[in-house]
């Protein structure tokens, strides 16, 4: 088993990560700048709120990560710019939804694994900080991991009901001769399970003794980054 490494054998990679973080954020910024000019000529307000949202919520973590209250690794800040930009983005603006039959249910997988690795990533470090007197077992973390991205899933669905039915909205999709809705949103749930399966099995393997110094790294930067959150708890 390698060495955990510590937040100082970090910085390299950090900054690394952080040009990539701006490379990808400034990308996908004048991307959706370029069509939300579109939008408005075109005067399809509801689209241009949607941009407007995702724009925001993709350069605010960047820009004012103090308002947080949290520092999230930048790393992880790129794989949520890269669903969300893919999801309201091109899901709903451009309409991949409706070009790409294959695109909600790969998002959904996709969505399962991320949220999956958030709910490990928050037990995780709870339980390799000395400052938290917590202790779980590998399968506990797994299991709190699956059920943590199943309910955020379970919510996202929710939300979905509630804009088609009081904005008359299309987020839940006809599929397979059922233009309720209903199977689409049984087959998300169903890989949003899968996905969040998938990575609760891989943390599980990961604490007990498949090691990745990696998420060692990450772990060791969040908790040098946000002494905060630890703070009276010894």
């Amino acid at each position: 088993m390698p060495e955990k490494p510590t937040a100082a054998t970090a910085p390299a990679s950090a900054g690394l990560a952080r040009r990539a973080h701006l490379a990808v954020l400034t990308t996908t910024q004048l991307i959706m700048a370029a069509e939300l000019l579109l939008l408005l000529s075109a005067e399809r307000w509801m689209h241009a709120f949607l941009v407007v949202a995702v724009m925001t919520a993709t350069l605010v973590p960047f820009i004012a990560p103090k308002r947080l209250g949290v520092v999230i690794p930048s790393e992880l800040q790129i794989l949520a710019i890269l669903f969300i930009f893919a999801t309201i983005f091109l899901g709903e603006v451009r309409a991949y939804y409706e070009r790409l039959w294959w695109w909600d249910l790969a998002l959904h997988a996709t969505a399962g694994l991320l949220l999956g690795l958030v709910g490990f990533l928050v037990v995780y470090i709870l339980n390799e900080n000395d400052l938290v007197d917590l202790q779980m077992r590998p399968s506990f973390v797994a299991l709190f991991a699956f059920l943590f991205s199943v309910g955020i899933g379970t919510f996202w669905e929710i939300f979905e009901f509630g804009m088609d039915e009081v904005f008359g909205l299309t987020m839940q999709k006809p599929m397979l001769g059922d233009p309720s809705g209903l199977t689409d949103t049984m087959w998300d749930l169903v890989v949003d399970a899968l996905g969040a399966a998938v990575m609760s099995v891989m943390g599980w393997r990961y604490l007990t003794g498949v090691r990745n110094r990696r998420v060692d790294t990450w772990v060791s930067r969040f908790l040098a980054r946000n002494p905060q959150l630890f703070r009276g708890k010894r």
